[in-house]
């Protein structure tokens, strides 16, 4: 049975870009790499690149472990294409940076593995490549490690050099990344703005009319509260999880209560597909008799702008939380090209404007 990792994908990089290549496992981005680092030819179509690349596609790739840290740099310069007098200039600082200034002279078979991507790391990034990509090996750095990766890419892609990098790490592919491929089942299912790109990601598994979310009892089976649905509607009170920006809209959560509540609070934590919170809003605390609820918030003075939002719920009584329920329900906003102000991804998660004056001195 013939199995294609990859098929019809096409796109196009440009000279400088800093690209995200972002889907789910098994959707062929490790392979894409691999092939656009030549490691494995395409079964069919080509590949046209112009400069030379520098990939760091695994931990210790081509590296060898019974050569030193000193000579590792010096192979593998080789191998990416870069002369002597090119790697000797750059010794010193690829040294600095993997932080292996004590070992450089010690087999790379004794190196742990943080510090076998560090030196593999500071190879790629800091030799004259026009051309780097990097799959997710990042994600086992260190926290401090990981933080110097992103500034040192940001530096490369600053100078003009291209970037294509991949990772599970929304907040990473959107800081640093401009454009992003989005990829399906081997296919390409998205070519264009990095928000674009990461919204149409994070929803790609949910239903397209996702504005009615049933839940069964709470897995928490003593609780007192249970949650029975939550539906998002717009300002007709029609159901609806995808607007444009700016839009007003409603979220209703059909609750029950098993047992007399006091003092409890019911609240909703807005974030984004990259996981950064936007806004938390709350309910003042109430009693609540056992029967059946409908909590309604109504968003009056708020204007978004594009990309995903997910909604999580949380009940507390006093400071003692009853339960949570996180990334319930996703609302999208799309880019609002018919208004003149600009609401798009690029504007940020909150599109009100303040208040202002001019005055001459």
């Amino acid at each position: 049975e013939d199995f294609w990792a990859l098929k019809d994908v096409s796109f196009n990089v440009e000279q400088g870009d800093t690209v995200g290549i972002i889907g789910k496992n098994g959707a062929g981005k490790s392979t894409l790499l691999k092939i656009l680092s030549k490691i494995t030819p395409p079964t069919s179509g080509k590949i046209i690149c112009r400069g030379r690349i520098a990939s760091l596609l695994e931990v210790g790739t081509g590296f060898h472990p019974e050569l030193s840290g000193r000579e590792n740099i010096f192979m593998n310069g080789s191998i990416l294409g870069m002369r002597k007098a090119e790697i000797l200039k750059n010794f010193d600082a690829i040294v600095d940076f993997a932080g292996v200034d004590k070992f450089i002279d010690t087999p790379l078979k004794h190196y742990s593995s943080g510090m076998q991507l560090r030196l593999a790391f500071a190879v790629a990034a800091f030799l004259e490549n026009e051309i780097l990509i990097i799959d997710e090996v990042l994600a086992v750095g260190d926290a401090e490690f990981q933080k110097k990766c992103m500034g040192k890419m940001e530096d490369v892609s600053k100078s003009g050099r291209t970037i294509l990098f991949v990772s599970h790490n929304m907040a990473a592919v959107k800081h640093l990344c401009s454009k992003g491929v989005l990829l399906k089942s081997g296919t390409t299912e998205m070519v264009g703005n990095i928000s674009n790109i990461i919204s149409a990601y994070t929803n790609i598994s949910q239903n397209d009319n996702n504005s009615v979310k049933l839940f069964a009892d709470s897995k928490n089976k003593k609780s007192f509260f249970q949650i029975r649905s939550i539906e998002i509607k717009n300002t007709e009170q029609k159901h609806q999880n995808i607007f444009i920006a700016g839009d007003k809209f409603s979220i209703e959560i059909h609750f029950e209560i098993k047992e007399k509540l006091n003092n409890t609070v019911i609240g909703l934590g807005f974030t984004s597909a990259e996981g950064s919170s936007i806004r938390t809003v709350w309910t003042n605390p109430s009693s609540f008799e056992i029967g059946e609820y409908v909590v309604e918030f109504i968003e009056t003075d708020i204007m978004y702008g594009s990309g995903l939002i997910n909604i999580s719920i949380g009940i507390s009584q006093g400071e003692i939380n009853i339960e949570y329920f996180q990334d319930s329900i996703s609302l999208i906003f799309e880019d609002n090209l018919d208004k003149s102000i600009a609401l798009r991804s690029d504007c940020g998660y909150v599109l009100n404007q303040m208040d202002y004056t001019v005055t001459k001195k």
